[in-house]
């Protein structure tokens, strides 16, 4: 419609234009090569503008003549890049359904056609990625590092070439160049972090992070952070109490449900004799997160209580949470400990009414062997052990732990390991070993007419040191003949190590 308007308002105004100038009275006289030419005014500009677009239409001509050699050479480009970007379309498609050989090809046919451009270095590293041929990849990733848009891209490639080789020196350089090209570089970032924290040079993890911080959330930053600073901590803890203080105490800061951080805090604290703050930083966890770990920090705040206080202490922590799987279990220990059986039991009793897990099976085996009112029980309880459902524990990418850990043991990345449900799926073969072992000793110990209740409170500490938690094996590093590809970022093999012979100055070669 404006295009209309504009093009009618143009034709009005040349017929306004062209009937002023047919009013106005006068001539044009021109002599030229002794001929003499007159006409009106109307004429002599009617024929100007006819002789400017003969003459601009000539030059068009001649101009499109001398130029047909060059638009050729821009139609065979143009020509010549469709076809490159086809075979590009074509590349990804063939990576993201697997035909390695089709990948191949079209990556070499795109390099031929548009040459080292970002995309066809991008999908010879990737199909040569997923042939498993390193040299190539690396050839790739290499020419990608002289352009400053795709060399990010080349030290990711190279940083995990390295680390699938092997070859940990190199990955972390990489990472480390490539942290220093860009602070929003997250992968890199966490790859530095990964590396220092399990060489225990904490500080350097610090260091890392600080410059890599801008790529990361706040939250996730405080996160990270505290889980650094409660790793130094626990460290530190025996020969540096007090730097291991300061670190933890910042760690709760930054991230308050980070449950080792609370029970690092109150242990330091109560070691420094200060019961009150750690009492006090321990029920506040407890309020957050009832754990089993920070109610045994909780009752050996002060080491030297007797075992009536420790109950009194423990139903001091019901108290915030009274029905509470956790908070029962507590209280019938320390119940236990204190031989008031009877309220052991009564505690105990909502944990076994409907499908008791395995340690309120164990708790009530061993309240059955303390208090030998009925005999019998203890094997009954260790037998219903066996196929009782699992308990929380801490898992690190499905491997079930002993402990909290800073890095998971199989992807050695930072913050991993959380307390969780362990899944049924998990292998229980040991669980059985053990339990079987234990029922074995009580038929053995009561074919000889020993003592009744042969299973000692040590025996069953053995017995829940081999159960809680359950370790899977864990599964053995495999290197496939075709390695992941980086488009669409996946994840990388199996981390193969880190070692400490880093040397800090070197710079990777391009």
């Amino acid at each position: 419609m404006m295009r209309l308007i504009l093009l009618i308002g143009v034709l009005t105004a040349a017929a306004l234009g062209l009937s002023l100038l047919s009013d106005i009275d006068g001539s044009i006289s021109l002599i030229m090569l002794g001929y003499h030419f007159e006409t009106t005014l109307t004429f002599g500009v009617a024929s100007v503008l006819a002789v400017t677009v003969v003459l601009a239409s000539l030059w068009s001509i001649i101009r499109f003549i001398f130029r047909i050699p060059e638009l050729i050479s821009l139609g065979l480009s143009s020509r010549k890049k469709h076809k490159g970007h086809h075979a590009l379309s074509r590349g990804m498609i063939a990576l993201g359904a697997g035909d390695a050989t089709l990948a191949r090809k079209n990556a070499e046919e795109a390099q031929r056609l548009l040459g080292k451009e970002p995309l066809t270095l991008l999908l010879s590293a990737q199909s040569a990625q997923f042939d498993g041929n390193r040299i190539k990849a690396d050839r790739a990733f290499e020419d990608m590092l002289g352009d400053p848009e795709t060399r990010l891209l080349g030290l990711r490639g190279l940083f995990i070439e390295a680390q699938r080789a092997g070859d940990v020196v190199h990955a972390i350089l990489y990472a480390d160049d490539a942290l220093a090209f860009s602070s929003k570089a997250t992968w890199a970032t966490e790859a530095l972090v990964d590396y220092f924290v399990a060489e225990n040079e904490f500080d350097k993890a610090l260091l890392a992070f600080d410059r890599g911080r801008a790529g990361f959330k706040k939250a996730k930053a405080k996160r990270i952070r505290a889980v650094i600073l409660t790793a130094r901590a626990l460290a530190y803890e025996s020969h540096d109490p007090e730097g291991a203080l300061n670190n933890v105490q910042e760690a709760v800061k930054l991230s308050s449900d980070l449950v080792m951080a609370h029970i690092v805090l109150g242990r330091l604290y109560a070691r420094r004799g200060d019961f009150r703050k750690a009492s006090r930083d321990l029920e506040n966890a407890w309020k957050q997160s009832p754990h089993p770990e920070i109610a045994e920090a909780y009752l050996s705040v002060r080491s030297g209580d007797a075992a009536r206080e420790r109950l009194q202490r423990a139903r001091k922590l019901q108290s915030l949470h009274a029905e509470h799987f956790e908070s029962r279990m507590i209280i019938a220990r320390a119940a236990m400990d204190a031989r008031e059986f009877d309220l052991a039991r009564e505690i105990a009793k909502p944990l076994i009414d409907n499908n008791p897990t395995i340690r309120a099976c164990l708790l009530m085996a061993e309240l059955e062997e303390l208090d030998q009112s009925q005999k019998g029980l203890t094997r009954e309880w260790l037998q219903r052990a066996t196929h009782a459902p699992r308990d929380e524990a801490w898992i690190g990418d499905g491997l079930v732990l002993d402990h909290w850990a800073p890095l998971s043991p199989i992807s050695k990345k930072l913050d991993q390991v959380h307390w969780a449900k362990v899944p049924e799926t998990v292998s229980s073969d040991r669980l059985t070993t053990i339990l079987n072992t234990a029922l074995r000793g009580i038929e053995h110990a009561s074919s000889r007419n020993e003592t009744r209740g042969t299973l000692s409170a040590r025996s069953f500490l053995d017995i829940k040191e081999g159960l809680e938690p359950i370790e899977e094996t864990e599964p053995k590093a495999k290197h496939p003949s075709r390695g992941v590809v980086i488009f669409p970022l996946s994840h990388s093999p199996d981390d193969p190590g880190l070692h400490s012979d880093l040397v800090p100055n070197e710079k990777p070669k391009p």
